[in-house]
């Protein structure tokens, strides 16, 4: 039995991509029941030229053009797109779809919840329950709060760009769906500092963290899911490292992995023994209710700023995304005055 079958048997699996051909590839092994997309897969998609994505884009565009002018066709062109995106890869899995809101707006409450409801509202114009549906947020002050009234509408939220503890926490408080900590770029901060540069895998500062995460989750009785992204070898650049941290997180709710670590599980029949058990993972948790069970703002940044690995790779994360973002927006923004 493949790693792959072996994990799909213990964590619900989503696969990392955009591309609508590999999602096909590993929905149809029946492991992977997922899928998230973030602004990178979308820009891809709208840049790439390939025919499937070009009529994505040119519906996006026609779509925004009858209904709105400016600034705001851009935005809905971009949302329509993401959705567009979302759609066929909805035919796809038949689980949860992510689609992020405009990462521009992580500090903007109210123009978070009107993009948010928006993005909900196309998905069920095209017969896409919001059941199905996961909306991304980064994990900022302000992405809680969207996070807490969306939730309150029937919107499940996926907070994204979770480095901190603290994030969790509060994402869980608020009743976020589900969290996706990413423990290699955790574990990317923590090398850039002097630290390992390799790590035995249970003592990688990611899996760490994820496995705290997890933990206190299971002890304080959230809802919410832990559902890790984004990886990298904790014991160093060999090959059959990569998937490190994934066999030392075995057993959390989800996971959502890329195509390339996917096909690495799939090739390994080697044991497979889970990490994470709800009930081994609440008894062993010493952490009480932060904040007595609803942190406040205040808390929740200076716990932030203690953090350092959190502030640094949520701004990273979010620079990133932006730029994606922005080649998107002006490609967009090409089309109209075409």
């Amino acid at each position: 039995t493949s790693q792959l079958a072996q994990l799909a048997g213990m964590t619900v699996l989503s696969i990392d991509s955009g591309n609508l051909d590999v999602v096909r590839e590993y929905a149809h092994t029946g492991f992977i029941t997922d899928a998230t997309t973030n602004p990178l897969f979308v820009s891809q998609a709208g840049l790439s030229g390939d025919a499937v994505y070009a009529a994505m884009v040119d519906e996006a565009v026609a779509y925004a053009q009858v209904r709105a002018s400016g600034d705001e066709a851009v935005s809905l062109a971009m949302d329509r797109l993401a959705v567009n995106l979302g759609l066929q890869i909805s035919k796809l899995v038949r689980g949860y779809v992510s689609t992020e809101v405009d990462v521009r707006l992580s500090f903007d409450v109210e123009q978070s919840l009107a993009r948010a409801r928006r993005i909900i509202a196309m998905y069920e114009e095209a017969g896409v329950p919001r059941s199905r549906i996961l909306i991304k947020l980064a994990g900022t002050w302000e992405g809680m709060l969207t996070a807490e009234q969306l939730q309150r509408e029937g919107i499940d939220v996926n907070i994204t760009l979770v480095f901190a503890f603290i994030q969790a926490v509060v994402a869980a408080q608020r009743g976020a769906r589900l969290i996706s900590p990413f423990p290699g770029r955790v574990l990317d901060w923590h090398k850039a500092r002097g630290a390992g540069p390799t790590f035995a895998p249970a003592e990688d500062p990611g899996v760490v963290l994820c496995s705290q995460i997890y933990a206190y989750y299971k002890k304080h009785a959230h809802a919410t899911i832990c559902m890790p992204a984004s990886w990298r070898p904790s014991r160093g650049s060999a090959p059959e490292f990569a998937i490190d941290e994934i066999v030392a997180l075995a057993g959390s709710d989800r996971m959502t992995i890329p195509p390339a670590l996917l096909q690495q599980l799939a090739a390994s029949e080697d044991p497979l023994q889970r990490v994470l058990e709800p009930k081994a993972a609440a008894a062993a948790c010493t952490i009480d209710a932060l904040g007595d069970g609803k942190v406040d703002e205040a808390l929740f940044r200076s716990m932030m700023a203690a953090d350092g690995c959190g502030p640094d790779k949520l701004a990273e994360g979010i620079k990133a995304f932006v730029a994606d973002t922005e080649r998107l927006d002006a490609a967009i923004r090409a089309k109209f005055e075409k």
